[in-house]
């Protein structure tokens, strides 16, 4: 018996593949109200992100093959992999033959953000930027109908579709074994963290913290106009989240690690060696940028820009933890704070990260 989590993917799978499909009678849809995790989706504003995915040049043939389409024009329902529940938000992650990532954004608040205020101005800002960080977002799904699972919330209503920065991984081998690929989920650690700073965290499991924000505590070292360039593209990109209010984005750096020419030279000559890996030209934050002392190769792009200062949750989370203060000054946390003072700790804690070096 298939799990949820697989029925769930099941029903993104089928929704995408079969966006252009005439949609059926309304009695067709009376036993699927009954349905506890399969949703039926529709694809919103579909011509309109299939032109931001012309736009970056994303291969219609292939993102339909990373979905479940083969070369013989037949749909599979099997292409999503479940990643499991990877966040606070409940969210759940699915990933499409490592090329792309399909996460549920079940929480209102956010999904209207992003549905009625933000997405428009992403796709505009998207197609005027270029080189942004943002992440690209390839699709965005709501359920079409009400079902118990959608009222219940056994079923996430809303889904995006988006670029996979670890792409790569799986076949990336390092005489015959995989590289030990590093990921960091970074946000501001000034902020007010509640399962990590009341009563010293004793009173939040282990495994509720690991969910928080992660450190990194070294430094991305960069030629100088390399450093110059991401500054540049972080203030304009940082600024656009500000003038919509966004808080509590994050930036999601991928730290691929290459062999030094003696360990290359010295690596014994098989058929699973490989050389050291160079990103393609010319180098950008998706694709791979070379850090100056040729130890690693970054990739980085923002991610999670779904919480807005003015909607009521948000709100409501602020005054509790303004009361909360009163009590214990903690300060703000990362989602009751502005929009403007959340850039500028989230720029700050970019930039320090970088160190300029010549290059090796």
């Amino acid at each position: 018996m298939p799990s949820r989590q697989d029925v769930i993917a099941q029903s993104i799978t089928h929704s995408i593949l079969h966006s252009d499909d005439k949609p059926g009678s309304i009695v067709g849809h009376v036993p699927a109200f009954f349905h506890a995790y399969w949703l039926t989706f529709d694809c919103v504003q579909r011509e309109l992100f299939k032109a931001l995915r012309g736009l970056w040049q994303l291969d219609e043939l292939n993102y339909r093959a990373s979905l479940g389409v083969d070369a013989d024009g037949r749909t599979h329902d099997d292409a999503l992999e479940s990643m499991g529940d990877m966040g606070f938000s409940g969210s759940t992650f699915f990933i499409a033959k490592e090329n792309y990532i399909v996460k549920s954004i079940p929480r209102r608040f956010e999904h209207s953000f992003f549905k009625n205020e933000l997405l428009l101005p992403y796709a505009d800002y998207m197609r005027n930027n270029p080189r942004s960080l943002l992440v690209r977002i390839t699709d965005f799904l709501q359920y079409s109908h009400y079902s118990m699972g959608s009222m219940i919330g056994l079923a996430p209503s809303h889904h995006i579709v988006m670029e996979n920065i670890q792409r790569g991984k799986s076949l990336d081998q390092r005489q015959g074994k995989e590289a030990e690929w590093e990921t960091f989920d970074l946000k501001p650690q000034s902020y007010f963290y509640p399962e990590r700073d009341v009563a010293g965290g004793i009173l939040a499991s282990e495994a509720t913290k690991s969910k928080l924000a992660d450190d990194f505590d070294d430094k991305v070292r960069l030629t100088l106009d390399v450093v110059e360039e991401f500054k540049y593209q972080l203030q304009k990109d940082t600024a656009f989240l500000a003038k919509h209010n966004a808080v509590d984005y994050s930036l999601f750096l991928l730290r691929i690690p290459r062999p030094n020419d003696e360990q290359s030279a010295s690596g014994p000559s098989t058929t699973t060696s490989k050389p050291p890996y160079n990103p393609p030209e010319p180098q950008t934050w998706r694709t791979g940028i070379k850090s100056a002392d040729g130890k690693y190769v970054y990739r980085a792009v923002i991610l999670d820009f779904f919480w807005s200062k003015h909607k009521v949750h948000a709100q409501a989370m602020t005054g509790l933890i303004k009361a909360y203060n009163i009590f214990d000054r903690q300060g703000p946390m990362s989602v009751t704070t502005t929009s403007p003072e959340y850039r500028a700790r989230f720029s700050k804690m970019c930039t320090d990260m970088l160190e300029v070096q010549t290059d090796s």
